[in-house]
């Protein structure tokens, strides 16, 4: 009877147990999962609502939607397992689905509805999940994979010293294959806690930089600090010793220490590599994305001539929150009681350029414990992307975050978790 070791019991471990119990009956499979619960992760996702997937997973937006050292590796993965495929997996589970545009969640609106049902077929098929398991080592002799592990016990009380410890006992699982899928180190309360990197790399496999990445962006000496909680339509560009990197328009939130939103996000592994490399890294932030120099120079001229009466706060008032406005326009050499009427064109210039190309310096991200997900991880060419098998140790696989692939926001990080994790756990059962 083969048996089956998954390390990791997030979207892509789950995913892997599944699809290997139901390819081999006979099989003996297992999860190894450090915190108390599987899936505390998928819980969080989607605010809670559970993003699973996207509709536009195709090879066309591939380059444009998923990050790392080899997107052709990516490519080749979800040619294999797709949005179609996901749909049908979890329409095998009894999940309904349902779209707000092309992002596909549960109909129930629950994160927690996708784990009950996935927590059920794990149990139908006989799937043993042990939590509050930290695997410390694996070993691999040539035939079969030991893996060395401390289960931690619940705290117990001792009267006679009057102190409570965690008791911790070693647990030796022996397996056939080995699935790794412990996720990178974003969210390390979630369970993230980069274990799964050193266990991989204990097995000769290479690592690209692990960054944060869908995460907030920390602004040095931050300009807009006042207006901290307001919400702004932006385009937002990342740039790395002033060459663009990246960009995204979208609402943007301003924070007391920076940055937030779903643009900001989007650009926010290229900062954090650029960061991590020592090079200077920037937002370029246009708070009038649908208007060009021009249009919005035309927009304060027009402004100007029909509020001859209002202050230039009063005037901007129509276009920016009230929180902004002072921000906008220290930098440009006015103040809230100027006449917009009666400032020069020099001065107009100014506003408009303080509008449309603010830089801010970026001093560092919001770190690992607020990331979404990582930038970097184990070599891709280092995986067969047809089977996720390691090219360096046979039996051995690998899921999920776990690999240097980082998708954007929508639904692309659990579409690559669900497809790495089902072909892993095809593989493993073969």
């Amino acid at each position: 009877m083969r048996r089956i070791g998954i390390i990791g019991g997030g979207a892509a471990g789950i995913a892997a147990a599944i699809t290997a119990a139901r390819k081999d009956r006979q099989a003996h499979v297992f999860i190894l999962e450090q915190k108390e619960k599987t899936g505390r992760k998928l819980l969080a996702t989607g605010n809670g609502r559970c993003n699973l997937t996207n509709r536009q997973i195709d090879g066309s937006c591939i380059k444009n939607c998923y990050h790392g050292g080899n997107i052709r590796f990516a490519d080749e993965v979800l040619k294999q397992f797709g949005y179609e495929d996901t749909i049908r997996f979890f329409a095998s589970v009894g999940l309904v689905t349902k779209a707000r545009g092309d992002y596909v969640y549960p109909r129930s609106g629950q994160a927690s509805t996708v784990l009950e049902l996935l927590n059920l077929e794990l149990k139908r098929l006989g799937v043993k999940v042990f939590c509050g398991i930290r695997v410390r080592l694996v070993l691999w002799d040539g035939r079969e994979f030991c893996v060395r592990a401390e289960e931690t016990l619940p705290e117990k009380s001792d009267v006679k010293h009057r102190c409570t410890e965690p008791k911790e006992t070693v647990k030796i699982f022996e397996a056939d294959r080995i699935i790794l899928a412990c996720g990178g180190k974003a969210a390390p309360a979630f369970g993230s806690d980069g274990s799964g990197y050193e266990l991989a790399k204990s097995f000769g496999h290479r690592m690209t930089p692990v960054v944060p990445a869908l995460v907030q962006l920390k602004v040095k000496g931050h300009p807009f600090a006042r207006a901290s909680g307001v919400r702004a339509d932006a385009r937002v560009t990342a740039l790395i010793d002033r060459v663009p990197a990246a960009e995204d328009t979208g609402e943007v939130q301003i924070t007391a220490y920076g940055i937030s939103g779903i643009p900001v996000f989007q650009i926010s592994r290229h900062i954090a590599l650029g960061l991590y490399r020592k090079k200077r890294a920037e937002v370029l932030l246009d708070l009038l994305p649908e208007y060009t120099e021009a249009e919005a120079f035309g927009l304060f001229e027009r402004i100007a001539a029909g509020c001859a009466d209002l202050t230039v706060g009063e005037c901007l008032a129509g276009v920016f929150n009230q929180k902004l406005i002072p921000c906008i326009l220290k930098p440009a050499g006015l103040r809230m009681q100027s006449k917009l009427s009666e400032s020069d064109i020099r001065q107009i210039q100014g506003i408009v350029k303080q509008c449309k190309r603010i830089c801010l310096p970026i001093q560092d991200t919001n770190g690992f414990e607020n990331a979404q997900v990582c930038a970097g991880g184990v070599r891709t060419d280092e995986v067969n992307p047809r089977t996720m098998e390691s090219k360096r140790v046979k039996g051995l696989y690998l899921a999920g975050e776990l690999l240097d692939v980082d998708g954007i926001c929508g639904g692309y990080n659990l579409q690559w978790a669900w497809a790495t994790g089902c072909i892993a756990g095809e593989a493993a059962s073969l």
